[in-house]
């Protein structure tokens, strides 16, 4: 009976099952999380972060229409941008269902938390709602991220220049929101447009953050005459991978040997034992590493793919 479950497990399909599995969990949470922070800790103080839910807002306050419902609607162009810059179908029906849930949740939370929640709106402090909304809002963002969508919206314009410029989200979403919370500063006040500024700032910190995850990783190059004996000792010492290659010096035009291995921070000291023990005179750099994927490390394969 085990050998049979171990078989199904490892069979394409059940992968591909569980996968699909995951991303609709993260999809469904992430969309759910961003609208709850959005009418908890925004909409009462009409803290406007750019996005079209900032747009929504902002056409709220002068008709009175669903904020969820143009969110929606207002969408459907920019679902385009994204089918053309960002993965096709895949793409387009992954942030049709965010969004979707997005705008419905928006519309019901709306109505009902005011009457599910002991307290509401939890604080009438600007400063706080701001801080939270970017945090919570943030985190949100970077779950729907990495299951390789957005909320739509602005989100999208955000990823386009993520991609094409290498630009963090923060600075991306920037670029994309900037003109929207400038134009809630002329309907709703400098002050306002302010925080809006604020919670657009720790949106996109907690974004890259929750994206690429905790800075866990380093990677060590070393310039050093003794390859093989600095290899042996960080295998060693670490039970890492080693690599090691042939360079020549710009300057002197001498042989050496470049030495590159990465490890979790952890082991950053040991590595710095290891060199000064090995080859006092090598040339060590430690750089931070986002993400180290392959044996030893975590699985091949984003949530996202």
């Amino acid at each position: 009976m085990k050998q049979k479950w171990q078989t199904l497990t490892q069979s394409p399909a059940w992968k591909k099952g569980w996968h699909n599995v995951k991303i609709s969990v993260m999809l469904t949470f992430g969309a759910l999380l961003g609208a709850w922070a959005y009418v908890v800790f925004q909409m009462p103080s009409n803290i406007v972060s750019g996005g079209l839910s900032g747009v929504s807002l902002i056409i709220n306050n002068f008709t009175g229409w669903p904020i969820g419902l143009m969110y929606w609607v207002m969408n459907t162009p920019l679902l385009i941008l994204g089918y053309y810059n960002l993965g096709r179908w895949r793409f387009v029906l992954r942030t049709l269902y965010t969004a979707t849930i997005f705008s419905v949740a928006l519309d019901v939370f709306v109505v009902y938390l005011p009457i599910w929640m002991h307290t509401f709106p939890l604080s009438d402090d600007l400063l706080l709602n701001s801080i939270y909304a970017g945090v919570v809002g943030g985190i949100a963002g970077g779950i729907v991220y990495r299951a390789g969508s957005t909320f739509g919206g602005t989100g999208i314009i955000a990823r386009v220049v993520q991609q094409r410029t290498g630009l963090p989200l923060s600075q991306a979403f920037f670029f994309a929101d900037g003109i929207i919370i400038f134009t809630a500063g002329l309907v709703f006040g400098w002050n306002i447009a302010l925080y809006g500024f604020l919670v657009l700032f720790l949106q996109g910190v907690a974004s890259d953050y929750t994206l690429e995850g905790a800075s866990s990783t380093r990677t060590a190059t070393i310039v050093t005459d003794h390859p093989r004996q600095m290899s042996e000792a960080l295998m060693e010492t670490l039970h890492r991978g080693v690599s090691y290659w042939k360079i020549t010096g710009a300057y002197s035009r001498r042989q050496r040997y470049m030495v590159m291995c990465t490890m979790y921070r952890p082991q950053v000291n040991a590595v710095k034992r290891v060199v000064a023990e090995i080859d006092p005179h090598a040339f060590l750099t430690i750089g931070i590493s986002h993400r180290a994927m392959g044996e030893g490390f975590e699985e091949s394969g984003g949530a996202g793919e």
